[in-house]
């Protein structure tokens, strides 16, 4: 069961309390404070929408809507929401890492004024993902459309910050070989998804549904990385991030939905390290120079490379460069340069000889990045 710390065991206590995988009891900017600088990787807020509903609401049939009218979304003014909004982005943005990104969920009620927020806080937008709902709650006034999405900001911490995580490639594999678009189709949680009490009543109004988590999740994050979820609700963020060998840390007040959140994570099974490698492209990979070769003693300088039908020859440098009949340059200069081309990728031009054929010096910058990846 996922661990749960009171807020005051947490103050001035954070290198001795370990807080990940946990869920922190209390107010969420004051227990945003009792984390350390720079310390998740991803944010995935889903706060209050104050929703500013006036009076119950009831179906045709005269029927009770459980709408969500609990304390929590309450809220006197717009002022009040919006300096609540700009305390809890402020905290948020201090305990994100640098290259880290922040997700903001919200409906017509609040998303434009957390954006407008954001950006003065100097967040930089990436995409506003509208989430279109499979099964929307019908207007029943019918005084107004249906209102069948909701929208998700995804921003980076500010407009530097370029190396964020985006698994396009595995996304796009996922998605029948076609870029992920910003509108998503997803059912409400419903069923036996949604958590219930012992009356059979939802145990809170405003569940997401798994689904949703879990793309949110494998688009922006690795296994490994550090998720917090400021408003944890019933747990889906800590359920979803620890099925996809992520960490999480969650911050909610109200009791009940700690229990209920720490049963649910309680329960999951994490799935295995070949299910949760991400699919990475070439632009994905660490960037690796010709030298590094040279270094590695891969290659040797006075060694001479060839095109794969031998037509051509070039003589490795010391530098790292090439030079062939006078000529000298990078591997892909020279190696347009022999061709009479504008453009060339030396990596696949350029062979070495192994002693029983010719193979792409690709292949020893494949050599290079395996090496890499076992000190991560």
């Amino acid at each position: 069961m996922a661990a749960v710390l009171p807020l005051a065991d947490l103050q001035g206590q954070v290198r001795r309390v370990s807080w990940l995988n946990s869920i922190i009891k209390g107010d969420c900017v004051a227990a945003l404070e009792a984390l350390p600088d720079h310390s998740v990787d991803a944010i995935f807020a889903d706060p209050p929408y104050n929703l500013q509903l006036g009076g119950t609401l009831h179906r045709p049939d005269q029927s009770l809507v459980d709408a969500v009218d609990d304390d929590w979304d309450q809220f006197s003014s717009f002022e009040v929401y919006d300096a609540f909004t700009r305390a809890w982005l402020l905290a948020c943005r201090r305990v994100l890492k640098p290259n880290g990104t922040i997700w903001v969920i919200g409906s017509y009620h609040n998303i434009f004024r957390v954006g407008a927020i954001m950006q003065d806080l100097n967040f930089w937008l990436l995409n506003d993902i509208v989430w279109r709902k499979v099964n929307p709650m019908p207007n029943f006034k019918g005084r107004r459309f249906q209102n069948a999405h909701e929208t998700m900001i995804w921003a980076s911490r500010d407009a530097k910050a370029k190396s964020y995580t985006f698994n396009y490639d595995a996304l796009k594999a996922s998605n029948e070989d076609v870029q992920m678009r910003s509108d998503w189709l997803f059912p409400i949680c419903s069923g036996s998804e949604r958590l219930k009490d012992d009356d059979g009543k939802k145990v809170h109004p405003t569940q997401k549904p798994e689904a949703l988590l879990a793309r949110v999740i494998m688009a922006s994050t690795r296994p490994g990385d550090v998720i917090l979820d400021p408003f944890f609700g019933s747990g889906t963020t800590g359920a979803v991030a620890k099925r996809l060998g992520r960490n999480f840390v969650g911050i909610e007040r109200e009791q009940d939905y700690i229990d209920a959140a720490a049963a649910r994570i309680a329960a999951v099974e994490p799935l295995g390290k070949a299910e949760l490698t991400v699919m990475t492209g070439k632009k994905a990979e660490p960037r690796v120079a010709f030298n590094a070769l040279i270094e590695a003693g891969l290659v040797r300088p006075g060694q001479v490379l060839t095109d794969a039908r031998r037509r051509f020859s070039a003589i490795i440098r010391a530098d790292g460069t090439l030079s062939a009949n006078g000529e000298a340059g990078s591997i892909h200069r020279l190696g347009a340069k022999v061709q009479g081309f504008d453009a060339c990728n030396g990596w696949t031009f350029w062979h070495f000889d192994d002693g029983q054929s010719l193979k792409p010096i690709d292949e020893l910058r494949t050599v290079i990045r395996n090496d890499l990846a076992k000190l991560d």
